[in-house]
């Protein structure tokens, strides 16, 4: 197991690396310890599970205010995802950057998304699963949204044609919406 911290602070690429034979393979998903020595350890109050069922969907950009805010800690475990993260940290350089990267049941990569940061994907293959831990309780009062293909964010989505979306993130608000909204630095 390594981590690459990516371009923005506090977010990370986990490399997982499974050990294989004759029977397929074997490997460790989280060590404590590993994350302790990163100071990224967290304790972990819930783990969720998603599945999608074609190829194209985008689920998020999701995030949730304090005090419910939430560290994430996301893998893929079926098929493909293009995995992104968009800072909404306050006081950040990078306010306002997104980052993108591939999560895969081939690649086993996951990706540590601090609080402070929305967090979405879109789905490479058909039948994609994604698995992934938060460090605080689900609060849908808390729970707010930042539009898949804003403007200003300008996220370069891996889209062939017409998403498939939820009508909820459909209705996001834009990155303006949530400044003004949070009174946020621009």
């Amino acid at each position: 197991m390594t981590a690459k911290e990516l371009k923005i602070k506090g977010i990370y690429e986990i490399i997982l690396s499974p050990v294989t034979d004759f029977r397929g393979y074997f490997m460790r998903t989280y060590d404590r310890d590993f994350f302790k020595e990163l100071d990224l350890d967290r304790l972990w109050l819930q783990e969720n599970h998603s599945r999608s069922e074609k190829a194209g969907t985008i689920r998020g950009l999701h995030l949730q205010q304090p005090p419910f805010a939430e560290t994430k800690l996301v893998r893929c475990i079926r098929g493909a995802v293009f995995d992104v993260a968009v800072d909404l940290r306050k006081d950040s350089l990078t306010f306002g950057s997104w980052i993108g990267t591939e999560l895969s049941e081939w690649n086993k990569n996951m990706l540590y998304i601090p609080r402070g940061c929305a967090h979405g994907f879109c789905t490479l293959t058909d039948e994609a699963e994604v698995t992934y831990k938060v460090d605080n309780s689900y609060s849908v009062t808390h729970e707010i949204g930042i539009l898949w293909n804003d403007i200003d964010l300008n996220i370069h989505w891996p889209l062939t044609g017409n998403p498939v979306i939820s009508e909820k993130d459909s209705e996001n608000m834009s990155l303006r919406d949530f400044i003004v909204r949070f009174k946020m630095k621009q």
